[in-house]
This record gives structure tokens, sequence and C-alpha cells, in this order.
């Protein structure tokens, strides 16, 4: 839910026509960027805050009807598929030069798999529930045959896979302070119980906070030399992963357009040669 934010900093983006060659995202972010490749203004916000209070969407009821806390199929099938209420523009996402990719987390392996666009259809967008497939609030994803879990347990800010790919600068979003230093995952004696049929991505969990202080670290050092720009909140945002209020989650959208202001002429600079159109202020 937190990411209402990049939702907000994405609508911008797209009303200054950035237009970038790859986006990767993971988790909710990773579907935040099928909706920017798709040119879908205002859908992302409308996920974090028209239709959050639904007993279907999300909380104990969409438990009890799908087994996850978190109510994928829901989100991502029925309401994101073709025909549904608020269906994702397949067609210009593929019709869209840029590249397309979302991290999942192999249940078995531990390792980070990175689909793209070609892994997607109109009418099954398994991908996105593999992405954001949390570990204990949603079951495991089945695609090809292996079980999936949100693309953060393995690779959260998948910076590494963009410059690996080609990519000379980054733009790099954030849903915490960009000089946030993560600690451990709590309860751990809860998901290694939870989660004992999985040893490496229990392994995952304990590290994970290890892996995001060293990326985040290692790209502030990108941005110093001009090959990355950060885009954070300013302060810690006062949700939970788990926040149903719209109100402060229409006010987390509002405060990205808001703060997006202060990196705007940054950013047009940052990406001049990938704006569509003239921007005026």
């Amino acid at each position: 839910m937190k990411c209402a934010y990049i939702s907000g900093i994405l609508d911008r983006m797209m009303d200054d026509g950035i237009r970038p060659d790859y986006v990767i995202g993971v988790s909710a972010g990773a579907a935040c960027g099928a909706s920017f490749v798709a040119g879908q203004r205002d859908r992302n916000r409308r996920f974090f805050v028209d239709y959050v209070n639904r007993p279907e969407y999300m909380g104990w009821t969409a438990f009890l009807r799908s087994g996850n806390f978190f109510n994928l199929e829901y989100i991502y099938q029925d309401m994101t598929g073709e025909g549904g209420e608020d269906a994702l523009d397949y067609e210009a996402i593929m019709n869209n030069p840029c590249e397309l990719w979302a991290v999942a987390t192999d249940a078995a392996t531990g390792k980070a798999h990175y689909f793209n666009k070609e892994d997607l259809d109109p009418q099954d967008y398994s991908v996105y529930m593999a992405t954001c497939a949390i570990p204990i609030a949603c079951r495991p994803v089945r695609i090809d045959g292996h079980l999936y879990f949100d693309g953060g347990c393995s690779d959260s800010v998948p910076v590494r896979r963009a410059l690996e790919a080609g990519c000379d600068k980054v733009i790099v979003l954030l849903c915490r302070p960009k000089d946030t230093v993560r600690v451990p995952e709590k309860h751990r004696k809860l998901y290694q119980a939870i989660l004992h049929r999985y040893p490496k991505l229990i392994h995952n969990i304990d590290v994970r906070h290890e892996r995001y202080n060293a990326t985040l670290s290692a790209v502030r050092k990108l941005e110093q030399k001009g090959h990355a720009m950060i885009i954070a909140p300013e302060h810690p945002l006062e949700i939970t992963t788990y926040t149903k209020d719209p109100g402060p989650l229409q006010g987390l959208y509002d405060t990205a357009l808001k703060e997006y202001g202060d990196y705007r002429k940054k950013l047009l600079a940052f990406c001049e040669d990938h704006v569509r159109k003239p921007v005026t202020d």
C-alpha cells in the first residue's frame, strides 16, 4: 500500500511525457510499472484508494475466500484482466517499445526470477500475482510448475539488473526516504515455522535488510556520479503494508504529486533525451 506514493510520482512522470527504455519493478511497484508503460494515468491510484475497502480486495474476508490476505486473483485477474472492471491495457504495453520486467522469488531456490512482458497474457496476469505474493500474507503463485513469492525477498531494488541490461542512467523510485537503513525482519520464529518448506526463502528474508542497505549504498554512489537519480518520500510514510483507509492513502498519493515538484527540474534534465513532448512550467 506504500506504493500509493509511487503511483503519484509515475502519474506526474506521465504528465511530463517521460518515456524510459526500460522499466523494472518489484511487488506492487511492478504492477505500477505496468500501468505506467500502458499510459493509464490514475489507474494505480484507483487500486490504492478507490477499491481498497472492498471486502474481496484485502483483509480477513479476502483471506477466507482466497487463502490470501491480499486477494491477488481478484486484483490481478478479475479486475486487471481483459474485460475486467479496470483492465490493464495489454495492447498499449505491447506496442510500447519500452521493456517491462517484474521480479518474483522462486520459493524453492530463493533466487530472483525476472519476467518480461512476453510472459503476460491479457487473460492471465499471474506474473503480477507472483511478484506481489508476500510470504505468510499470501500463498505462493504457481507459474510453469514453479512456485513464486514476492520479488522483494530476492531483489528489492533491481538496479543491477537494469545496469546489466545496458541502462546508462537509472531513476530509482522508493517508498522509504533515501537514507533509510533497514533492520532485520521481525517475527523470525513465525515466518521460519510457516515457511519451513522453503529454507532458501527463509534465508533470503533473514538477510534482506543487508542486501537492501548495500544496494542503496551503491545507488547513492551512482547518483553522485550522475548515473542515477533517487526519488523518495521526504519523511517516513505514516501507513503500513496493510493500511485500508482510503484517506491516508489518497493523502500519500497527493504528497507524491507535491514532492514531485522538488525533483521535476532535475529529473527532466536527467532524462532529457527521453521526454516525448515539450515541457512547459
